[in-house]
């Protein structure tokens, strides 16, 4: 008995299924991920079977399957028109998509063994930037990736309300990939590093890339806004709910006494450059692809710190040590005579402040052509 596979869609009809598995799966991942940054930092390193830890494998593991069966059905099903549309890979058919976010789900799940062996040769630590959490990242970005290419073919061959649906989705999507991104830059963000040019340099290696894809890819207007404005609204649910949930340290030393979730920090104003990004991909869709990469990639610069920079005054002031923007959350592992480094900016020559600067600039216009090439791309998939 042949199976069906459910791609590729039809002009009108339902999301296709593996799509929505892919959403889910993503979510899900997502929400691990903030869960388990707050539970190392509120907690403690725990055993492998946290919550945190058991939904970001299960987005892996939904990942996995939904894409395998999907590759497989297309390969021995009987539809032909599924492989019509479809790469092959090693003997195998189905959406390229499909292969990048099976391959991350993978990679996701090599991660865990490795991170478990990591931490019990080297000890205990709070970084999010480490061997294994890269190699975590990279299986997350590849699912999440492998899902906006997997729905990328379908959606532009759609009409109607099912198009309509897809493009949402797509930002949807698009918004997690950019949440995810800018977690992992987290370390670099803070807003003591908002008048050193650190902040902005990191910034511009791959945010100008992400919002580029994102406003080009989609058909929707202020595509690359509206999955800011997801990452804005999902980060400060993260900020106010989680404290109202109760929880103590379980490691020691303890040096600041938590009674409760400790969430992450207040978000990027991201939606300003993105802002930017839109209006200019809009105005400049038939110019020269150079010169738009160029004007947005300073763009992106000047209005991060247009915008950041003089928030950043308000965010190490005594008016938002508060429940709102969360200035006064601190780890368990933090001594209380280092608070102050929250609120005091941190010192830079002025010769390093322009350098970053510099670099950044170059960085935002080679990343915003990137991102212009990913979007036109994306644009014209069609398996």
């Amino acid at each position: 008995m042949s199976h069906t596979a459910p791609i590729p869609a039809p002009s009108s009809g339902p999301v296709p299924w593996p799509l929505l598995a892919g959403a889910i799966a993503i979510s899900s991942i997502i929400f691990g991920l903030y869960w388990d940054i707050s539970w190392h930092t509120t907690i403690g390193r725990d055993t492998f079977w946290t919550p945190a830890h058991l939904a970001i494998q299960f987005g892996a593991v939904l990942a996995g399957i939904s894409c395998g069966f999907l590759i497989l059905t297309t390969t021995f099903g009987g539809n032909s028109a599924a492989r019509d549309v479809a790469v092959k890979v090693w003997g195998f058919r189905g959406p390229f998509g499909a292969f990048l976010a099976a391959w991350g789900g993978a990679t996701m799940l090599i991660s865990a063994p490795f991170d478990n062996w990591w931490h019990d040769s080297f000890g205990l630590d709070v970084q999010i930037v480490s061997p294994p959490h890269m190699v975590l990242a990279t299986g997350i970005f590849f699912v999440g990736i492998g899902t906006l290419v997997m729905m990328a073919g379908p959606k532009n061959r759609a009409e109607g309300a099912t198009r309509v649906a897809m493009e949402r989705l797509f930002i949807y999507i698009a918004g997690l990939l950019l949440t995810l991104y800018l977690i992992l830059l987290s370390e670099f963000t803070d807003p003591a590093n908002m008048h050193g040019g650190t902040f902005y340099r990191v910034l511009c290696y791959g945010t100008p890339l992400l919002l580029m894809a994102f406003s080009r890819g989609s058909m929707l207007k202020w595509g690359a806004t509206k999955a800011a404005l997801l990452y804005f609204a999902l980060m400060l649910a993260g900020l106010w709910i989680f404290p109202f949930f109760p929880a103590e340290p379980k490691l020691g030393p303890v040096y600041t006494r938590v009674t409760h979730m400790v969430p992450l920090a207040f978000p990027l104003l991201m939606f300003a450059p993105a802002l930017a990004i839109d209006w200019l991909t809009a105005r400049m869709a038939d110019g020269n692809k150079w010169l738009l990469s160029l004007i947005a990639g300073i763009s992106f610069l000047l209005v991060c710190m247009a915008v950041q920079w003089p928030f950043a005054d308000f965010m190490v002031s005594t008016h938002a040590r508060n429940h709102i923007f969360g200035m006064n959350n601190f780890p368990y592992m933090q001594p209380p005579s280092t608070y102050h480094f929250a609120w005091e900016f941190q010192g830079e020559s002025l010769t390093a402040f322009w350098k970053d600067l510099g670099i950044g600039a170059a960085a935002a216009f080679v990343s915003a052509r990137f991102g212009l090439a990913c979007g036109d791309w994306l644009r014209r998939l069609r398996r």
